[in-house]
Formats: C-alpha cells, structure tokens, sequence
C-alpha cells in the first residue's frame, strides 16, 4: 500500500489556519479521499488532558506558573502519543493527514516566544518524535496585528458561547508574537520546499484556492 501524506498547518493564533484546514479537508474528500484531521495539543484522550493545561487561561491559577520547559515537554508528550496513537497508523493506511500545528510550533512558540531556542526543541523532536517531518507544511503568516486582533476576538467568542477559555496564549505580550513571527520566518527560511509560506492577508476563499493548488501539486509528486 503506497504511504500517506503529512501535511500541517502553522501560523499565529489568528491566522486562519484552522478554517483552511477544514475546508481543504472538505475538499479532499469530495475528490474521494480519506482524510484525517487532528489538532496539537490535543486530538487523542492524553492530549485532551494536556491540551486543557496548557490553553486554559485559568491553569496557573490552579497550577502555579507553567515553566518553559515544562511547557515542552507537555507539547512533546502530547506529540509523540498522537504520531504513535493517530499519524503513524494513518501514514501506513495510505491516509492524508492534516493536522494543526506541529513541532514547528514549538520552535516558534517555546522556541522563540518563551526564548528556549531552536536546539532545544529540535532536539525534544528527535528523542520524542523520531525526526517525523511533514511532507508539507502550509504557514500561514499575516501581518502579525491583524493575527492578534482576530486571536482575541475569537477567544472571547468562544469563551462567552462555551464556557471555556483557551486565551493562555492570546494574553501574552505583542513582544513574545513577534518574537514567534521572527521564528517562523526563520523556520521557513531554512526549509523551503517542505515549508510554503503564505503571508498576505487575503480572503478565505483566495487563500483556499492557493492552498488547493500546493496541495495537488504536491499529491501528484512521488511520497519521499
């Protein structure tokens, strides 16, 4: 059976990526594929439990302050239990994967925001993920305030509508964005034909298009 394709999607919160990812899923599997979607932290019953720790605003009032290390780690734990419970079987069926943030966001994230640097994180990549590397990662990187505006008012949306509040990130500091924006930039720099990188604040549907035509080029390229 010939091997799935890896594909994620990165960016600031409020980029859009998770509407994009919906809708090429959408549009996969009109074409008759079989897709399968996931989210990190998150996606398997561990990650569920991290990912509550580690987005709800409300952890540190409970839990202390979240250490940058510490903070790794759990994304690296989330990670390797949804490549071994979800991506690496789904990769073996012949699946595409489309999954929301990977280990490029934590260099961009741990890496930059909370200035861990890249080599600590690529090497938390190596011991807990094997070097599992997408076969494409679409980046979604608009100007960093339009990113931040529609974040917060997504937050708040969804704080008042469900009770839940996933804004740990969002309350950080323009400073700490920016210093993942530079990181992603960094990222995409060092691997450009895995990472395609979409910068301009389009519409969702001109997005869309762009992204449906990298993604059936890449698909009609031989896997590895």
């Amino acid at each position: 059976m010939k091997r799935g394709y890896f594909i994620t999607f990165e960016g600031l919160d409020g980029s859009g990526k998770t509407t994009q990812l919906r809708r090429l899923a959408t549009a996969l599997e009109a074409e008759g594929r079989t897709v399968v979607t996931l989210r990190q932290p998150g996606g398997t019953p561990l990650g569920d439990r991290i990912r509550s720790i580690l987005v709800d605003s409300t952890s540190e009032a409970a839990l202390g302050p979240i250490a940058p290390a510490a903070e790794m780690a759990l994304m690296f734990a989330d990670r390797a239990q949804s490549i071994a419970q979800i991506i690496l079987p789904a990769l073996a069926d012949g699946h595409i994967i489309l999954c929301d943030r990977y280990t490029d966001s934590s260099e961009a994230y741990q890496g930059g925001g909370r200035q861990l640097g890249s080599a600590r994180i690529l090497a938390m990549h190596a011991a807990a993920c094997e070097n599992l590397q997408p076969d494409l990662t679409l980046l979604l990187l608009p100007p960093l305030e339009a990113s931040l505006k529609r974040a917060r008012r997504r937050n708040q949306r969804h704080t008042e509508k469900k009770g839940a509040d996933e804004g740990r990130f969002e309350r950080e500091s323009d400073d700490f964005y920016r210093r993942i924006h530079a990181k992603y930039e960094e990222i995409a720099a060092r691997e450009p034909y895995r990472i395609f990188p979409i910068r301009e604040d389009a519409s969702i549907d001109q997005i869309h298009l762009r992204i449906r035509e990298v993604v059936a080029a890449r698909l009609a390229l031989p896997v590895g």
